[in-house]
């Protein structure tokens, strides 16, 4: 199943959807109709219990090279201006980072900005050993933003967070894996296949276990008191399900179980 759209390409197949950023003229940059159609997607995406799991990835030989500028230059936002769209992305955002299934970037070529910010937003980022993250934000003297102060510190630590987004160096795919940034890297050619893969995988976990975890895992920042209570109420929960229930059945078996890391 696919859907047209101006600046995305949007497909579903077995569980599994697929959200193309398609702007290769512009190395798939941020512009307000990509903006909206995303939107639509992620709110479609958390709707639809028949898909168990999100791929992004770009057009071309690139991931996203971050804000259209073009269109940045032209808009004539005043500071209340910006304020509101950047509240408006923010409420899809939020949504994609908390979204209760499994979101999997497959990233080649540039990851600039705020491509480097959506990148981090997923739960993997797969990487092809081409590709390369930069926190450009202050080469054109604004700061980052699509959540990367939440993310990439937490991702890399506060001191490397700071050297990265004051520096706006780009870092090659090698040192991405070394910092944590990329989960792995895989040949261009893989890149596609390796990051379906693990999207597929998570067709046969537990959902409520998964959206739990994910759930549990955004408050790993709070106190440790009410982690402790969240990760009891959400494990009293998962426990109590069929897909719980079927895992310990396989296994004391000896039958396959229904979720398995797929091996490179």
């Amino acid at each position: 199943m696919s859907q047209a759209y101006e600046r995305i390409v949007f497909e579903v197949q077995d569980g599994v959807a697929t959200l193309t950023l398609s702007n290769p003229a512009k190395r798939n940059a941020f512009d307000p109709a990509m903006r909206g159609e995303m939107a639509a997607v992620v709110r479609q995406v958390q709707a639809d219990p028949v898909i168990r799991a999100l791929v992004l990835t770009g057009a071309g030989a690139h991931f996203c090279s971050g804000g259209d500028l073009s269109n940045i230059a032209a808009s004539g936002l005043d500071n209340g201006g910006w304020r509101q769209r950047l509240t408006n992305l923010h409420d899809w955002l939020k949504d994609l980072m908390l979204l209760d299934k499994p979101v999997i970037a497959a990233v080649d070529g540039a990851a600039y900005g705020a491509g480097f910010s959506l990148a981090l937003a997923a739960d993997f980022i797969i990487a092809s050993t081409r590709a390369r993250f930069a926190m450009s934000f202050i080469r054109v003297g604004v700061v980052p933003d699509c959540a990367a102060f939440y993310t990439l510190p937490r991702v890399v630590g506060v001191q490397r967070a700071r050297e990265l987004m004051l520096s706006g160096r780009e870092v090659q795919a090698d040192e991405a894996l070394h910092l944590g940034i990329a989960t792995e890297l895989v040949e261009p050619e893989a890149l596609q296949a390796r990051a379906q893969a693990i999207a597929r995988s998570f067709v046969g976990a537990s959902p409520v276990a998964l959206s739990l975890i994910k759930r549990s895992l955004a408050l790993a920042a709070s106190d440790l008191p009410s982690l402790l209570e969240q990760e009891a109420n959400a494990q009293a929960l998962a426990m109590g399900t069929p897909e719980h229930r079927e895992a310990v059945r396989c296994f004391l078996e000896k039958r396959p179980m229904p979720f398995q890391w797929p091996q490179t």
